[in-house]
């Protein structure tokens, strides 16, 4: 099973406060990037894996989806989530994404924002996923870039002069990092670039767009917290599609 570390008290209540927790998709300073990937969604069937919240799925129905299914491995996440929620058209379910069942041939879009980075069974995950979408369908995820996720020890390096680098190592060794954030202990496993797009490739699906992100200029003069963000890539953005006829 995996770890429901947003399940702990401490852990969730210093999560709630976070920009994207407290602000939604729009606190989420990728999220404009994360619009350019995503196809008209007005009558698709979604699956949003490690739904949190729920921010995506309302926002998924707001735009016209017919029919979103959020996942997620915390009940304390899937309580806020169903409070905020007044629709019979989101559907929300207690799933660990490790052992994740879907039926086959039915959704348009499988969405995940900021999770598959603590699946150790990716593939099979993603073969999963294959198997759910609808010939043609996306899967449209972000992740902790394996530059951010590889030190054991991630930290910034600061030079005399104040210039903050990031220390890169142990990149090829794939494999589980245990960090702190927020609390003590969060499992995460690191895996090189080529490693998420050869999964993708094996499985069948066509990549149709990575992002490397970084903020933009302009986030930076509205929120100078970004600035250190422009070092390094801390999250990539990711647009794969099933091929018509499969």
């Amino acid at each position: 099973m995996a770890q429901n570390i947003y399940d702990d008290k401490a852990f969730f209540d210093g999560y709630a406060q976070l920009s994207r927790s407290v602000n939604g998709l729009k606190g989420a300073p990728e999220w404009p990037a994360i619009c350019d990937m995503l196809p008209n969604m007005a009558g698709f069937n979604i699956a949003d894996l490690g739904c949190g919240y729920g921010w995506f799925c309302r926002s998924a129905r707001e735009q016209g989806a017919a029919q979103v299914l959020g996942i997620d491995l915390s009940q304390k996440m899937l309580n806020k989530a169903r409070e905020m929620t007044e629709d019979d058209a989101i559907t929300y379910q207690q799933v660990d994404l490790e052992h994740l069942q879907l039926p086959e041939n039915t959704y348009d879009l499988v969405y995940s924002s900021l999770t598959l980075h603590y699946i150790e069974n990716l593939s099979g995950l993603l073969a999963t996923v294959y198997r759910s979408l609808l010939p043609g369908g996306y899967l449209i995820f972000s992740a902790e870039h394996p530059i951010y996720t590889a030190p054991k020890q991630p930290d910034w390096l600061v030079d005399e002069q104040g210039q903050k680098s990031w220390p890169i190592n142990g990149y090829q060794a794939e494999g589980q990092r245990v960090t702190n954030w927020i609390a003590e202990g969060i499992v995460k496993q690191h895996r090189m670039i080529g490693t998420y797009l050869n999964m993708l490739i094996k499985q069948g699906f066509v990549i149709a767009h990575l992002n490397e992100w970084g903020p933009s200029t302009q986030q930076i003069q509205d929120s100078p917290a970004l600035d250190e963000e422009k070092e390094r890539p801390m999250i990539f953005l990711l647009s794969a599609q099933k091929p018509l006829g499969k």
